[in-house]
């Protein structure tokens, strides 16, 4: 099927690894031409010399505010356009909330919450003038169901998913989609902990009633639909792709 990405141009934030990653891999292999932002240059140029004409890597701390909203210009400069954003990085630090300093809290919000919006904000201007983009958050299951030890993490995708509705219902009319996506547990580097311990793996697949976690070749192909011409009717619904986790009985 051809998704009509061809040519297009995307952001995509906490590229260098992961979910991030993923989503760039599979934006280029349908033609996308992918500005990389994340905090590790090493992994961003490796990322970068897979696809060079199509990828340019951007670092960027997302607590720097100027810097985020200053990869819109990037895309501009580097491709010429901006038809997609995808918001992914995020941080989630784990522990008990009583013990979970001020500052802690409030880097958490800034990361997950506050610099996509200010993402969305810069790149909302480009695509409201062209009457045309789409914007995916990365929220997390997290983000639907509280979940102990990740308690301003929890709070913080809560909030980027009511950010997500509130933003769909304010620029459909004009020709801009927002749309989230929640992930559950996908073998990626941040679950190095579970992964690397056999019975503590075994725990966790007990709770996914597919009884795996999540890879690559399941996340790409979402991001890509969702940032397509195809979806241009869906905006404000968040997609759950956790293996039945988060619904299950």
């Amino acid at each position: 099927m051809d998704l009509g990405l061809e040519g297009q141009v995307a952001i995509v934030t906490g590229a260098s690894r992961g979910l991030g990653a993923a989503a760039v891999r599979a934006l280029v292999a349908e033609g996308v031409r992918v500005v990389a932002a994340a905090r590790s240059v090493d992994d961003l140029e490796a990322l970068a010399a897979e696809a060079p004409s199509q990828i340019r890597a951007a670092p960027c701390d997302m607590t720097d505010l100027d810097v985020v909203a200053g990869l819109v210009d990037v895309a501009l400069d580097a491709f010429g356009g901006l038809d997609v954003v995808v918001n992914n990085a995020g941080i989630a630090p784990a522990g008990p909330f009583e013990d979970q300093p001020p500052e802690e809290w409030e880097r958490v919000l800034r990361v997950n919450v506050t610099a996509p919006a200010t993402l969305c904000r810069a790149a909302g201007r480009v695509m409201l003038a062209q009457g045309r983009g789409r914007i995916l958050n990365i929220a997390s299951t997290s983000g639907l169901r509280g979940k102990p030890q990740l308690v301003s993490y929890s709070a913080s995708k809560g909030a980027l998913l009511r950010l997500t509705e509130a933003l769909a219902a304010e620029w459909a009319g004009r020709g801009v989609g927002v749309v989230a996506i929640a992930p559950g547990a996908f073998a990626t580097r941040a679950q190095a902990a579970v992964l690397d311990d056999p019975e503590v793996l075994r725990r966790r697949l007990r709770k996914i009633p597919a009884g795996r976690m999540g890879d690559d070749d399941d996340f790409g192909p979402l991001v890509c639909y969702l940032a397509s011409p195809l979806a241009s009717f869906v905006t404000g619904a968040t997609f759950v792709i956790d293996g039945g986790e988060v619904h299950k009985l």
